[in-house]
């Protein structure tokens, strides 16, 4: 009692609250996306993600060895297709020589021993934008999961360490565990988006990829068919599990900050590693107001990073992730 206890003195100087803080930042607790071009000698800046960028293959290369000098080990890669390759079933996704399997043989190439995890979802090779195969206007949840246990054989045989199927479909996690299974992958892990909400925070993700969904009337406009509605709590922990019991090794909350709640839900729930996705509106809405000067970028960042793994979180995939260590070092 007051004033034997004053709370005080923990808070004295840095020396003390450094040596008594309960949360950690360190470099191994990130997974950093990669979004990856055709082309050669590439490096684009994404507009409405402010020094963030698409990468050429080549190009890369330098960005993945710098990754590993900062002591970042885990990379999740993305794909921005071009439109001749696109169409309804994905099937530029299965292509051995696709950008993707380029990308993570690339990858492993001048970095061997970097965990690559790799997206799987059909938005991005998809004439729609949308994350499954559309007939009659309906999104085909069985067919599409028979497309991602194929695109995930593909991605492992590439070289993948992970897989991380972001699209919500029924009982995909399943189908990916059994086509990795019964063709020798079994040491592939899954990371499955478990607690995919339809947000709108993905608006400069999309950008990256060109891949939000056509503005069509015969298809659905948006993504709630399939992704989580964002007033439901109790949804997450049942997709969480149903994930868990198909075969998932980790799961994954998305999006962040508005979602911690979800993320501690789960993380007491479950005795698998939770990930969670930092998204591009997130940071797309800070660098906005650090370059009106309405806030402090780092140190902003810093807590939001925080927050995100004192809710619970084991793996951060952040665009800040260079930019945190760098901080911290």
């Amino acid at each position: 009692m007051f004033p034997l206890r004053r709370n005080r003195r923990l808070r004295t100087n840095e020396a003390i609250r450094s040596l008594v803080r309960e949360t950690i930042i360190t470099p191994q607790d990130f997974l950093v996306p990669l979004f990856v071009v055709e082309g050669k000698g590439i490096k684009q800046e994404i507009a409405s993600m402010p020094n963030y960028y698409r990468f050429s293959l080549d190009l890369l290369e330098h960005e993945v060895k710098e990754l590993w000098s900062l002591g970042l080990k885990s990379v999740l890669l993305f794909v921005k297709v071009p439109d001749n390759l696109k169409d309804n079933k994905g099937t530029e996704a299965l292509n051995p020589n696709g950008l993707m399997q380029r990308a993570i043989k690339t990858v492993k190439n001048v970095c061997p021993n970097m965990l690559v995890m790799t997206d799987v979802a059909l938005d991005p090779y998809s004439i729609y934008g949308h994350d499954g195969i559309i007939e009659n206007g309906q999104i085909i949840n069985d067919d599409t999961a028979e497309v991602l246990a194929e695109m995930s054989l593909s991605h492992a045989e590439a070289g993948a360490n992970f897989v991380a199927p972001s699209d919500m479909m029924d009982g995909r996690i399943l189908n990916i565990r059994e086509a990795l299974e019964d063709n020798g992958y079994t040491d592939t892990g899954i990371m499955s988006y478990s607690a995919k909400y339809a947000s709108a925070f993905y608006g400069p993700f999309r950008d990256a990829l060109d891949s939000a969904p056509a503005d069509a009337k015969e298809i659905p406009k948006d993504k709630k068919t399939y992704q989580m509605d964002f007033a439901n709590r109790f949804e997450a922990i049942r997709e969480t599990k149903m994930d868990i019991d198909e075969g998932a090794d980790i799961v994954m909350v998305k999006p962040g900050l508005c979602y911690l709640d979800i993320v501690r839900e789960i993380k007491n729930e479950v005795d698998v590693p939770v990930a969670v996705y930092q998204v591009s509106g997130e940071y797309a809405m800070l660098k906005a107001a650090a370059e009106k000067g309405w806030l402090d970028h780092d140190a902003v960042m810093l807590e939001q990073i925080t927050a995100i793994k004192r809710a619970g979180a084991d793996v951060i995939a952040s665009y800040f992730a260079k930019d945190v260590v760098k901080l911290l070092s």
